[in-house]
């Protein structure tokens, strides 16, 4: 029998997820009602390795049936706003909720009736006075410095629990053919595997 690996990073990092309250759960179930909502897209956005988490959680979303992409903070503020539609929602990740690179997405949005979703430590100003929910994760320490890591972990378990949340409670309408997903379950191996024929899905690994 195997035991358990105790290496102290993995160790911390865990804890982190565990440190996660039923607290998040209303405002969860709120950023999910404004999402399923939409007609239109999630843009998920972030600077940094926030920005990275963002842009993984909109590769999983979209495999998974609900229509995202990642919106790099610089190139909105550059012209690339317009991306945004009224029917899109944001999903917006700032460890410190104070990326002054977010701001512009999140007036963008506001002045258009877009829904804004944070995930942040802060939910008491800056960012926050933007959103219309903010999923707020504890303040942590990191495993190394001030170097993302546990941080990072808890922003992406979050940003699954949306994804796989939404693919759970997807509708088929708005849906094509192609991603259809008939009996509101996540896509099937079969419907993964005609969506993207590249990848090999051995046991739900690629």
């Amino acid at each position: 029998m195997t035991n358990s690996w105790n290496n102290p990073v993995i160790m911390q990092e865990a804890q982190a997820l565990m440190a996660l309250t039923d607290e998040l759960e209303k405002p969860f179930e709120h950023a999910i009602s404004l999402m399923k909502g939409i007609s239109g897209k999630i843009v998920c956005t972030g600077i940094g390795k926030s920005g990275h988490i963002a842009s993984k959680i909109a590769a999983t979303m979209t495999s998974t049936g609900s229509p995202a992409f990642f919106l790099h903070p610089t190139e909105a503020a550059h012209g690339n706003l317009g991306v945004i539609m009224a029917d899109d929602a944001v999903l917006a990740i700032s460890r410190s909720g104070r990326a002054v690179e977010l701001i512009a997405v999140f007036k963008h949005a506001r002045d258009n009736n877009v829904p804004v979703i944070l995930i942040s430590e802060n939910d008491q100003d800056s960012l926050a006075d933007y959103a219309d929910v903010v999923l707020k994760m504890p303040s942590m320490q990191q495993v190394w410095g001030h170097g993302p890591t546990t941080s990072t972990i808890v922003q992406m378990a979050i940003g699954d629990a949306i994804a796989v949340t939404l693919a759970d409670k997807s509708e088929t309408a708005g849906h094509t053919d192609a991603i259809a997903l008939a009996t509101k379950k996540p896509f099937t191996e079969e419907q993964i595997s005609e969506l993207g024929s590249g990848a090999a899905l051995e046991n739900g690994t690629k």
